[in-house]
């Protein structure tokens, strides 16, 4: 029995969706035609690739391994492609692109919309979450990270912009319980926490002398909440201290909403990574959009024009 491309893209997308439902909405085919193809690809190979249950799908141990080998061979196929075709010729294709949510509405959204504009035979499609997505699992060409990058073997990452972050409160907050003046006053203090990162990760302070510790100085947590733009509401409303990226808050300074809170001091920055997975760097469509979001933040970034933090 024969199987072709068709069935192997749609084993790929429901790996990757974790369900034939979700499969389903990424490929606009019905689920029934997805189902068909995937039980022809499973006949034709004479083995079992997923497990299903009323939860999802999951991939086999042999299901795994189809779908590490499959990804690689398409994205070779892709690079094949590109390699037959002239430098000049227009940019076509898929692109899969994960961003943060404040972010990515903020900032990010508007520069890809200009990069679709530019090349009208590419596609996008754009995924706005703060979760950590497993770029390669999930087949996504390139996600965007802001964080202190570890070293991942399957990925490559290039610095788009570094992301600085400061102290801020509203300045009904300042009236009311005064501003700490240094690190050691901070415990004394009501903090609003982020969940996604453990408070003394958070709260970390770079030294004043190269080579010396980092600070670390946590006020009191009354609120912890999942999202940045949460915390920089709760941090307007005077609910406490708030350790935030200037994308965030760049506007709320210049409006006088926040205040920057302990000047001198400077909380551990993060770095705007985009991150790919190591089989698809070749692509061309993938190297001229990922330049082009470096060029857009290129020098000082949009949200700290025009902005004194110090």
């Amino acid at each position: 029995m024969k199987y072709g491309l068709d069935e192997i893209k749609t084993f790929l997308a429901v790996v990757e969706s974790g369900s034939i439902s979700g499969a389903s909405t990424r490929l606009a085919i019905a689920k029934s035609v997805i189902s068909q193809r995937v039980t022809h690809l499973e006949a034709a190979l004479g083995v079992e690739l997923l497990h299903r249950s009323s939860r999802g799908v999951t991939p086999t141990d042999r299901g795994r391994v189809f779908h590490e080998q499959a990804c690689a061979a398409i994205a070779q196929l892709e690079q094949a492609a590109e390699a037959v075709t002239d430098a000049e010729e227009a940019l076509s294709g898929l692109l899969r692109i994960s961003v943060p949510m404040t972010f990515g509405t903020h900032y990010l959204s508007p520069v890809l919309c200009e990069f679709m504009r530019a090349h009208p035979r590419l596609e996008l499609a754009l995924h706005l979450s703060d979760r950590m997505v497993d770029v390669a699992a999930e087949g996504y060409d390139l996600a965007i990270r802001i964080t202190r990058i570890k070293e991942d073997s399957l990925l490559v990452a290039r610095k788009l912009a570094d992301s600085r972050r400061v102290v801020c409160c509203s300045p009904n907050y300042a009236n009311e319980r005064g501003l700490p003046k240094t690190l050691a006053e901070l415990p004394q203090h009501v903090g609003i926490g982020y969940a996604r990162l453990a408070a003394n990760h958070l709260w970390q302070f770079a030294p004043a002398r190269r080579r010396a510790r980092l600070h670390l100085a946590t006020p009191k947590g009354r609120i912890l909440t999942n999202n940045g733009e949460a915390m920089r509401d709760a941090a307007v409303a005077g609910l406490g201290l708030a350790v935030l990226p200037l994308f965030i808050v760049a506007e709320d300074l210049r409006a006088g909403r926040l205040i920057h809170v302990l000047p001198r001091e400077t909380p551990v920055p993060d770095a705007i990574y985009a991150v790919y997975p190591q089989r698809r760097h070749k692509l061309r469509r993938l190297s001229i959009v990922v330049e082009h979001l470096r060029n857009a933040l290129a020098g000082v970034p949009p949200w700290e024009r025009d902005l004194s933090t110090r």
